[in-house]
């Protein structure tokens, strides 16, 4: 009996993408991805190794991830890790994967508070795998951060994540239901909330993977928005910011309840690179 052909990393990578390319448009950065976790190197090393030869133990674990990706699942819950705004983050099924979008609210935080250096109090409400929170903690290291969340779970993949950014010290973690009783102000209350209409959500795939708790807004899908906006009026401190992720099909009625809610206030909604509705920003 003769030896198995063994497969080489090149190999496996044209095979993989050409099979993962009618389920995905990365389909040839996902298989990457995947060889590099599978073998724990990195895709520099990938690139100038082409002829490495998988052994039957990786070549099974990179098949058994194809086929899960091939099924939906999202690759960062299968690798453990998504990387945001230049940092890498741990993100489990327990969060909502970080989305490129949210970079934008980041962009923001930091012009304002490079603008405003004596206002270093921020609270990020739902804070999820901890991305606003830990990137901007990361960037200024006398921002002092209260990072909430609901869901304890996602607290413990925050943590986990400030103890790798080694920003720990500077933010206090809370379980909370946003600023309900919650004591103290801050200069910036900064929030990607649930936002999804909860009628949407049973049209939307990304509900098959990733948590409900994080995606349902209520039936308009501003229910959070609405009361962290409300709240905010106990917590913020003058001349502070709101920062808030909003849904597309949301800049009006948003901006009404604002006006509802907060009236007289400075308001603006910034747009994505898609030119979509995105961030709602209020300075008080």
């Amino acid at each position: 009996m003769g030896m198995m052909k063994k497969t080489k990393t090149i190999d496996w990578l044209i095979d993989s993408t050409r099979e993962l390319a009618e389920h995905s448009e990365f389909a040839s950065l996902e298989t990457r991805v995947i060889l590099c976790h599978v073998l724990d190197k990195s895709r520099e090393w990938l690139a100038t190794h082409p002829d490495y030869e998988l052994n039957d133990l990786q070549l099974q674990s990179a098949n058994q991830l194809l086929e899960r990706i091939k099924n939906g699942e999202p690759l960062p819950y299968l690798v453990g890790k998504q990387s945001f705004y230049g940092l890498d983050f741990c993100v489990t099924p327990d969060v909502l994967i970080p989305r490129p979008e949210t970079e934008l609210l980041i962009e923001e935080c930091i012009t304002w508070l490079e603008e405003h250096p004596s206002k270093r109090k921020l609270v990020d409400v739902g804070t999820g795998s901890g991305v606003i929170a830990l990137t901007l903690a990361d960037r200024f290291e006398d921002l002092q951060v209260t990072a909430i969340d609901i869901s304890e779970k996602a607290l413990e993949v925050a943590k986990k994540n400030a103890a790798l950014l080694k920003v720990e010290t500077q933010i206090e973690f809370k379980q909370n239901d946003l600023l309900q009783n919650c004591p103290g102000r801050f200069d910036v209350i900064a929030a990607n909330l649930p936002y999804i209409p909860t009628e949407k959500l049973k049209t939307l795939l990304v509900t098959r993977f990733e948590p409900l708790l994080a995606l349902d807004g209520g039936a308009d899908g501003l229910d959070l928005v609405k009361r962290l906006l409300q709240q905010s009026r106990e917590h913020l401190n003058s001349s502070g910011m709101i920062i808030l992720e909003i849904e597309e099909g949301q800049a009006e009625s948003v901006l009404e309840v604002v006006e509802t809610l907060l009236p007289g206030v400075e308001k603006s909604i910034l747009y994505d690179l898609a030119n979509h509705p995105r961030i709602l920003k209020i300075i008080v």
